[in-house]
């Protein structure tokens, strides 16, 4: 699970990528955003770790966009 950095104009939410497949999931609340090449039940275990994960998942996404708003790069410099 990652996100990227360009992401912070969009709400909160994940990428899963895996070899040809991809997905991106909101995380408040978890829901599917998009799927390609994941099947239905990698999907439902892709959406019950995300669930399982929400909070440090949204802490994770709230701290790293509130320090680039600062200024921050993320890495102290």
């Amino acid at each position: 699970m990652f996100f990227y950095s360009a992401d912070g104009g969009e709400p909160p939410h994940v990428h899963v990528d895996r070899e040809a497949s991809t997905a991106k999931f909101w995380l408040k609340p978890v829901r599917l955003c998009r799927c390609e090449g994941f099947g239905r039940h990698e999907l439902q275990r892709i959406e019950k770790i995300v669930e399982a994960n929400e909070t440090r998942l949204l802490e994770t996404w709230n701290d790293f966009f509130k320090r680039r708003s600062a200024g921050s790069n993320g890495f102290g410099q």
